[in-house]
């Protein structure tokens, strides 16, 4: 069984809210959208929400930047010299920093079905939850595959009451059960990921679950 006591030695920084809200609702919503088939769908699920939300305690994308660090992640959108080492702050990056708004706003604009920088798309629908959604079409397709209109109330995204059953749907929305089934984590986590940051990490995650959960953890 996937109890809170498992759970919380899994997530031991997940605020208490979450994982007593997991444990609840693991067992019937793994059956409903199918990883209780296989026990690897359930550990690679748990590893790469592990991963994503730095395990249960980041439930929203942290978007306090100061402009170095701006020019650093963005150089070409907020560097003087995007070639520079280190790459020195433009106009744009200063103006910017320490609003998370705004900064979301502005590089999330014209992206991932989000509209142009005045419409708020980008700080509206910034990366939240458990598998960290982002953007307007993420949120829609998303909120389909959970059946949660996550376009007129995005926050639901990270509620403890709603994030495993959508961070489950962006798991429908992306096929990754038949993608577990093949073993390959590396094309999984660029199913998540875009690609394949955190691997090592990922792969950290997968065995501490196994470890936590057992061979059989839908069992008694």
């Amino acid at each position: 069984m996937i109890t809170k006591d498992k759970l919380k030695a899994l997530f031991p920084k997940s605020p208490d809210a979450m994982v007593s809200a997991m444990a609840e609702q693991a067992e019937p919503l793994f059956r409903e959208f199918g990883l209780a088939e296989k026990a690897d769908r359930i550990f690679f699920f748990l590893a790469q929400i592990g991963h994503e939300s730095g395990g249960g305690a980041t439930m929203e994308e942290n978007l306090n930047y100061s402009a170095p660090r701006m020019a650093a992640v963005w150089p070409n959108r907020f560097a003087v010299n995007p070639k520079a080492k280190p790459p020195q702050p433009n106009a744009l990056a200063k103006k910017l920093e320490r609003n998370p708004q705004a900064l979301a706003n502005n590089v999330y604009a014209n992206r991932m079905g989000n509209g142009a920088e005045a419409s708020g798309d980008g700080f509206r629908f910034r990366g939240r939850g458990l598998i960290q959604l982002t953007g307007r079409d993420g949120y829609e397709n998303v909120g389909k595959a959970a059946g949660i209109d996550l376009i007129a109330a995005p926050d639901r995204a990270s509620a403890p009451a709603d994030a495993l059953r959508v961070a489950l749907g962006f798991w429908k929305w992306k096929k990754a059960n038949p993608v577990c089934d093949t073993g390959d984590f590396a094309k999984l986590t660029k199913l998540v990921n875009g690609g394949v940051i955190g691997l090592a990490e990922r792969q950290q995650w997968v065995t501490k679950a196994r470890s936590i959960l057992g061979p059989d953890p839908l069992g008694a």
